[in-house]
């Protein structure tokens, strides 16, 4: 059997990052363009096809590089975590680029019935590829979108690391890429009102630009004709660092450094090496 090709650390990383937020965008943006252009299905396919796409985007890249698709995850465990500063730059970028190659695909696949439902490519349909304050219907501004934003990435966060902690009870049998996605489906179903629930600058960002380059004018603009690009970039990162730093506050610190085997159970030789 021929050697398997040996890819140098950080660009096998980076091409997990690029893979998994490809697939989460795909699953994710195609929902959307879906139900909004091809009529079929509602809200609650648009959260659990976006919880799965996270799901099956962590399955893809979570033992390369850790499955973070979302530079407010990145930036928050570099914060908290210990992750290296310098690869947050280049995980945003990879993230960056798989969600405008996976929104480029969905543009092109739904090209026919975006076309005959919106002719000229406006904000009827900008939706489907980024958020937009009360989702274009609702009287959201960016403020009240700005505040959501902070709000669900932080519930967002707090909660990965408290289903990833090992020295908390995270879920066996690699469960935890599905418990994530549950996460993202719970915040879809909950948070999704004020301003679509990007909750990931990389997912709203790359599939604007994809827009934006593909005769979306007004891709970088709400239905108000305010530019509205910054508000689901800002509003997670700071989220994101908010709700990991209130789970280490509320729980991580309380946390041992290292699980303790039962009382009476007799340690393992591993245990015992570490001891």
């Amino acid at each position: 059997m021929a050697e398997r090709l040996k890819i140098p650390g950080l660009a096998g990383e980076l091409a997990a990052e690029f893979a998994g937020t490809l697939i989460l965008i795909l699953f994710g943006v195609g929902v959307v363009a879906q139900v909004v252009a091809g009529g079929i299905g509602n809200h609650d396919s648009i959260a659990w096809a976006w919880g799965l796409g996270v799901t099956l985007g962590v399955y893809v890249a979570g033992r390369i590089s850790g499955a973070h698709l979302n530079p407010a995850v990145t930036v928050a465990l570099a914060v908290f975590k210990g992750f290296s500063w310098r690869k947050v730059l280049p995980y945003s970028l990879a993230q960056l680029a798989g969600a405008f190659v996976a929104a480029l695909i969905v543009r092109w696949n739904y090209s026919e019935v975006l076309a005959k439902l919106d002719p000229g490519h406006t904000i009827k349909t900008q939706g489907v590829f980024s958020t937009l304050p009360g989702n274009g219907a609702a009287p959201v501004h960016t403020g009240g979108a700005l505040r959501d934003q902070i709000i669900g990435t932080a519930i967002l966060l707090f909660l990965i690391l408290a289903v990833t902690d090992l020295r908390n009870s995270a879920p066996a049998a690699n469960l935890a890429p599905f418990i994530v996605g549950l996460i993202v489906v719970a915040i879809g179903m909950a948070w999704g009102t004020d301003a679509g629930y990007a909750i990931n600058p990389a997912r709203d960002l790359g599939p604007r630009l994809a827009s934006f380059f593909t005769g979306y004018g007004t891709a970088f603009r709400d239905q108000y004709g305010g530019l509205y690009f910054w508000v689901p970039i800002v509003g997670p990162l700071i989220g994101g660092v908010l709700g990991a730093g209130l789970y280490e506050v509320l729980v991580g610190r309380f946390l041992p450094s290292e699980e303790a085997p039962e009382p009476g159970r007799v340690p393992t030789e591993a245990e015992l090496e570490k001891a």
